[in-house]
């Protein structure tokens, strides 16, 4: 799929400059948390409701010719679904989107108005999504475009991280000290350490789903153990990173955890301190600094990376409060 090919800096500021040509920086909006004044990037706002319209976009616009006639392959549970789908629209390409059969329907429901064909596997009885998206690419003929192990990728969602030293930049004259990141596969805080090599970058994943942080601990790449505990972040599970992201994030990355009732506290929080709809795992950054996980100061982001959840889902974690 990608060679020898490894995500780079100038990678990153690449994808930055493409992705700044379509579509707006997303805005970088001022947050009081435990005494601390600090900003919080929201990805929530891009046009798809997530920052995975960045990686799609600079893999699909990097195709050859040859390659964009034979058309993408993802998989995903939904976000870099719509990403993918949203940029072949935009370039005039087939795409078929591998997905969970328990994928929130919000997802699944954008992913089909946005024109990409879906082919479901069945998650929760272990099914290997990448090799049903590798044997379909290869039938097809297709590209597979990974969610995370894919130096483009990686590269793409980078530009967040570029993004937010600009727009730092602007507000206070410096650039972040510290940016925390939900976390799945690492492609956004890979992406985002790339970007700004002077910040600390902090990845949040939900408890029991905590593959990246062990294998920041042990330094060695760790599975999420068997049988985990089930989460509402559909986004942020993934049974391992790729040695591609790892590679970046060693000795770069810093990974905690927080629990369902915190992230849902995050929701709650950014609905009424922000006005924003976050889902459960886009609100992953905004919980570990409100439960005290993460040290904060006036340089630090939080990347609130997604708001695509059902109406229903959210209306429940609005009226626990």
């Amino acid at each position: 799929m990608t060679g020898k090919r490894q995500p780079t800096r100038d990678g990153v500021l690449r994808a930055a400059h493409k992705i700044a040509q379509i579509l707006p920086p997303t805005p970088l909006l001022p947050v009081e948390i435990r005494g601390v004044k600090l900003r919080a990037k929201a990805e929530c706002l891009q046009p798809i409701g997530v920052f995975k319209i960045r990686g799609a976009w600079h893999r699909l616009s990097d195709l050859s010719a040859e390659e964009w006639r034979r058309g993408v392959v993802g998989v995903s549970s939904g976000n870099h679904a719509q990403g993918v789908a949203w940029a072949a629209r935009k370039l005039g390409m087939d795409a078929t989107i591998v997905m969970p059969n328990d994928a929130p329907r919000v997802k699944v429901e954008r992913v089909r108005e946005l024109g990409a064909q879906i082919v479901t596997y069945d998650r929760p009885g272990g099914e290997d999504r990448d090799a049903i998206a590798r044997e379909l690419a290869d039938r097809q003929g297709s590209v597979f475009v990974h969610a995370y192990g894919d130096p483009w990728v990686i590269e793409g969602q980078g530009s967040t991280g570029v993004e937010i030293s600009a727009q730092m930049g602007e507000f206070s004259g410096s650039g972040p000290s510290r940016i925390v990141a939900p976390c799945g596969g690492g492609g956004l805080t890979a992406g985002i350490a790339l970007a700004c090599p002077d910040a600390e970058i902090v990845a949040v994943e939900p408890e029991g789903w905590d593959d990246v942080t062990r294998s920041l601990a042990s330094g060695r790449i760790e599975a999420v153990q068997s049988d985990p505990p089930p989460t509402a972040c559909d986004a942020l599970q993934t049974p391992r990173t790729w040695p591609i992201n790892f590679a970046v994030m060693k000795g770069r990355v810093a990974g905690v955890t927080v629990s369902e009732e915190e992230i849902r506290a995050a929701q709650r929080f950014a609905f009424a301190q922000l006005r924003l709809v976050l889902e459960p795992g886009g609100a992953a950054a905004l919980a570990a600094a409100l439960a005290g996980k993460v040290e904060l100061d006036p340089e630090s982001v939080l990347v609130l990376s997604g708001g695509n959840v059902d109406q229903a889902s959210f209306r429940a974690v609005l009226d626990e409060d």
